[in-house]
């Protein structure tokens, strides 16, 4: 997951007044102090792609719509009507813009790098924009090429085509270049970026906060008895971000960070780095003496001692309870790796982790199992993933539930005859919304809050331990 800075919020209490469940395509408030809901259709409303044209889904999705975005992103924008095309078709005439449409641009990168992150999120978008939006809104999607200065370029010409909202870019530095553009237009922006130093003046962004998942597990794991942390961490922005949330969260709950190593973010010296974590030369040294002393000894009772530290490999206890692992993919298994074998044993140990492992197959590192970590609430993402799946052929990326449920925000307030509706007052819901990555809300300085579980890793897969919250009390801000 990316990873790009955060800001810590406050965790939210499961209080939330019931509704009627909405239909397809709807979306109800629960009332007073209640939760928006952005629906899961009952049943995919998207066209299911017949035997003939599957191929073209699964192989040809992304350079398919690549093609017919091309004649707009070297003149303009192209505009859509609210119901997302298939990959597959053929690229239908521009069509005007109607008076009254609500028009809502999207930038991504759909050249570059990023290209298939950018494309996933597009088709995440279409499929809300179908499932929500009434006809006369209008989707103006941009490439951004994954640059700074072709996401300026995107806005202007969004903006110039009349849009009042703005739905990406992705990562931080396009989002700052956007803003200025923006706010001298007065659109507003939710952007994808996990940074929260770009967030604010108009500005929202839907990324997934490091600091909010720390506080959620470490809170959590201090009302498990757990008091005294450590953290394994790569010396970059985002390990300096976590070693400082851990740092605050335990300081404020009663706990204490009594270690802390950084490792290069290469990796080349995570083995080192471990090996220091875990005073291992130190409690080797400590068991070789009692070893020696033992065997001086020829005592029944010296004897079974000996007999038993022939089982060890370390003696003496760690002086932490918790360990903090602020990584995600490669890096993290190479960590894993390390920690038995310098004697962090996670029975002993209770290993921490963040959003960067909620991802399929971390169960398979041994020293992983029984992990615990904080990350949205997976059920609502599973109908998504399926109905992704089956309409491209694939598995959405982790992020597309971000473009899904800033795209369904979007369709959702333009109803009605609200003539502005992308105001702060009517993004920044009290109450919030449910998504398909749970609850969330943009609070006043534009980052998104939102309710997370904490979950523990398991061969198979992830098992939710403490389910995350229903509702936001409007006593928490």
């Amino acid at each position: 997951m990316m990873q790009e800075g955060t800001e810590p919020v406050a965790s939210p209490e499961p209080t939330i007044t019931s509704s009627t469940p909405p239909t397809t395509g709807s979306t109800v408030a629960a009332g007073e102090g209640g939760t928006q809901t952005l629906p899961t259709s009952s049943g995919s409303r998207l066209p299911t792609p017949t035997p003939s044209t599957q191929s073209a889904v699964v192989s040809d999705a992304e350079s398919e719509w690549r093609k017919m975005l091309e004649p707009y992103l070297k003149s303009g924008t192209q505009q859509q009507t609210a119901a997302p095309r298939e990959p597959e078709a053929a690229l239908p005439p521009l069509l005007p813009l109607s008076g009254g449409a609500a028009r809502v641009g999207m930038l991504v990168p759909l050249s570059g790098k990023t290209a298939p992150l950018g494309q996933a999120m597009l088709n995440a978008a279409q499929m809300a924009m179908f499932d929500f939006a009434d006809t006369d809104f209008e989707l103006l999607p941009h490439d951004t090429a994954g640059r700074p200065e072709d996401a300026s370029f995107a806005a202007t010409m969004v903006i110039g085509d009349g849009a009042s909202l703005l739905i990406g870019p992705l990562l931080a530095p396009s989002v700052q270049a956007v803003a200025p553009i923006s706010r001298a237009a007065g659109v507003p922006v939710i952007g994808f970026s996990s940074d929260r130093t770009v967030a604010g003046n108009g500005v929202y962004t839907m990324g997934f906060l490091p600091e909010n998942e720390v506080e959620r597990v470490v809170t959590y794991a201090l009302g498990q008895g757990l008091t005294r942390f450590a953290v394994l961490a790569p010396d970059d922005a985002y390990g300096a971000t976590i070693v400082s949330a851990l740092s605050a969260t335990a300081s404020r709950y009663g706990g204490s960070v009594v270690d802390l190593a950084y490792y290069h973010p290469s990796g080349a010296d995570i083995e080192a780095v471990v090996r220091r974590l875990a005073d291992y030369d130190t409690r080797r040294e400590a068991l070789e003496r009692m070893r020696e002393e033992l065997a001086g000894k020829d005592d029944e009772l010296s004897r079974k001692a000996l007999e038993r530290l022939s089982l060890l490999e370390t003696l003496g206890d760690l002086p932490f309870d918790a360990l903090m692992i602020a990584d995600g993919g490669d890096r993290l298994q190479r960590v894993a790796a390390m920690l038995p074998f310098f004697d962090i044993d996670p029975k002993k140990i209770r290993i921490l982790g963040t959003g960067q492992w909620d991802t399929r197959g971390i169960g398979t590192e041994p020293a992983l199992m029984g992990a615990w970590f904080a990350a949205p609430p997976p059920t609502a993402r599973q109908s998504f993933e399926k109905r992704y799946r089956d309409l491209y052929g694939k598995p959405p990326p982790r992020l597309a539930t971000l473009a899904y449920d800033a795209m369904a925000l979007a369709a959702v307030l333009a109803r009605g005859d609200n003539p502005n509706p992308y105001a702060p007052e009517a993004i920044m819901l009290q109450s919030g919304y449910a998504g398909r990555d749970g609850i969330f809300r943009f609070t006043d300085i534009g980052t998104a809050e939102r309710g997370l579980s904490v979950l523990e890793v398991e061969q198979r897969g992830n098992r939710v331990i403490d389910a995350a919250p229903k509702g936001f009390s409007s006593l928490i801000n």
